[in-house]
C-alpha cells in the first residue's frame, strides 16, 4: 500500500516537469535552429525572424508569436492552440493538420501558406491575410471566426466574431 502510495506521488510530481517548457529548445529556435517536435509551452517568439525553420509536430501551445516573420516555417502537425500569432507573416508556411484551436489569428499574413487539415477551431481570423491560402475548406472557417477585414479564397466564408460587451 505504502509502495504503491509512494510511486503515485513521484508520478504527480513528476508530470509539470514533463510539460513545462524546454528553455534549451526555446533558445534553439530563437536562434534559428530546427527543432522538430520540441516542447515550446509558452514560449516567446514575437518580434522574430526566423525563415525556414522546422517546428513540425512541436508543442507552441500558448506561445507568443506576435509580429513575428516566419516565412516557409514547417508547422506541420504542431500544437499551436491558444497562441498569439498577431500580425505575424507566415508566407509560405506549412500548417497541415497543425492545432490552431482557440488561437488568435488577427491581422497576420498567410500568403501561399498550407492550411490542409488545419483545426482552426474556436480560432479568431480578424483581418487575417488568407486569400492566397492553400487548403482551407468551408468546414474548418465554419469552426473559426472573423470580420469584414478577413481576406478568404474566392468563395469561402467565415462566420463573425462575436462582439465583446464588457471589457
Amino acid at each position: 500500500m505504502m509502495k504503491s502510495l509512494l510511486i503515485s506521488i513521484a508520478a504527480l510530481c513528476l508530470t509539470p516537469t514533463a510539460l513545462a517548457q524546454n528553455a534549451n529548445d526555446i533558445e534553439k529556435v530563437r536562434s534559428g535552429m530546427a527543432c522538430s517536435g520540441c516542447n515550446l509551452f509558452q514560449a516567446n517568439l514575437s518580434y522574430r525572424d526566423i525563415p525556414q525553420i522546422d517546428l513540425s509536430k512541436s508543442r507552441l501551445r500558448q506561445a507568443d508569436l506576435s509580429l513575428s516573420t516566419m516565412n516557409n516555417a514547417n508547422f506541420s502537425s504542431a500544437n499551436i492552440s491558444v497562441a498569439n500569432l498577431f500580425a505575424g507573416r507566415f508566407t509560405s508556411a506549412n500548417f497541415s493538420e497543425a492545432d490552431l484551436s482557440s488561437s488568435s489569428l488577427v491581422g497576420a499574413y498567410f500568403g501561399f501558406a498550407n492550411m490542409s487539415g488545419a483545426n482552426l477551431s474556436g480560432a479568431n481570423l480578424s483581418g487575417a491575410e488568407m486569400k492566397t491560402a492553400r487548403g482551407l475548406t468551408q468546414e474548418q472557417l465554419n469552426q473559426a471566426c472573423g470580420d469584414a477585414a478577413t481576406e478568404l479564397p474566392s468563395g469561402l466564408t467565415v462566420p463573425l466574431c462575436a462582439k465583446r460587451t464588457h471589457y
